[in-house]
């Protein structure tokens, strides 16, 4: 395929270490400052420890409204409950697609004392015209998530969206989200490379967090550092080249809103005047 279909890798966000919750210690990359978005993708977490004190504050009751959450587990325990009475597990490999929508208020709590705690929260926005549709959720176990092997080494697990014929849980051959979200986690040994299709438009990064690769061209591929994120150029189809380490990375693209995005912290809406009826609504008690 000729370098000119490669998309390019245009800007690395450098996660930075910050805490939140009861005091939960992450790496955020995207969304790490007020306006680093890459629409429709509003915020990324990793929280990764193996020291109980960094996790085990978890994240006590908190609202949401505007946008959808997504919680990946890599290691760990993790109870999910909301005000809408649901409650759901989240092991190994597991994830949960939850649409905050009008108004959800819940929490995330570590069931564990002891041990490793790896995984990532992903933030993708809702369009204006459903930002206010109903609260739902979907706990993914990590068995039906599909694992596709890479000829040349390695895998990919297919969270949403579709790799090479294979259609995850989420936003498969079925009903498709309006963003239209693809979520890969690919693993590849060093000197192994995977090339994945994106459509024209969409917008797309890479979260590196485990070793480093290039992207792009063999010959003039921009590296991608440990704990980074890539955002990568709109058009093309995407060539991850892991290094001497091996690389470990999420593959996250979307079909871009482009809509005015007014954030006031668990709140994503379009305009100011929607922020000050969200906190209406949410001290009123009104989040049903």
């Amino acid at each position: 395929m000729n370098a000119k279909s490669w998309r390019t890798l245009v800007h690395v966000i450098e996660s930075v270490k910050t805490s939140d919750g009861g005091g939960v210690k992450l790496h955020r990359s995207i969304g790490s400052r007020r306006g680093l978005y890459v629409d429709p993708f509003l915020m990324l977490d990793e929280f990764f420890s193996d020291n109980p004190n960094d996790y085990l504050a978890g994240f006590p009751s908190h609202p949401h409204r505007g946008f959808e959450a997504v919680t990946y587990m890599i290691d760990g325990h993790m109870r999910h409950e909301d005000h809408l009475g649901n409650q759901g597990d989240l092991g190994p490999g597991d994830a949960q697609w939850m649409t905050a929508g009008r108004g959800v208020i819940h929490s995330e709590m570590p069931q564990q004392s002891e041990g490793r705690m790896r995984g990532f929260q992903l933030w993708i926005n809702l369009p204006a015209k459903e930002k206010m549709k109903p609260a739902s959720w979907r706990d993914i176990a990590a068995s039906d998530i599909p694992v596709v092997p890479i000829p040349a080494g390695g895998q990919v697990k297919v969270i949403a969206g579709i790799y090479e014929g294979t259609a995850g849980p989420i936003n498969g051959h079925e009903k498709k989200l309006t963003t239209d979200p693809s979520y890969l986690d690919v693993s590849l040994p060093a000197g192994s490379e995977v090339v994945v299709p994106v459509s024209p438009g969409y917008h797309a990064f890479i979260y590196m967090y485990e070793g480093s690769a290039t992207i792009g061209d063999v010959g003039e591929g921009s590296l991608l550092p440990y704990r980074s994120a890539g955002v990568l150029s709109d058009s093309g189809n995407v060539r991850v080249l892991a290094l001497e380490q091996g690389a470990r990375f999420l593959l996250l693209a979307a079909k871009p809103i482009r809509e005015p995005v007014v954030q006031y912290g668990p709140f994503v809406m379009n305009t100011r005047e929607e922020i000050e009826q969200t906190l209406a609504d949410y001290r009123d008690g009104n989040f049903t």
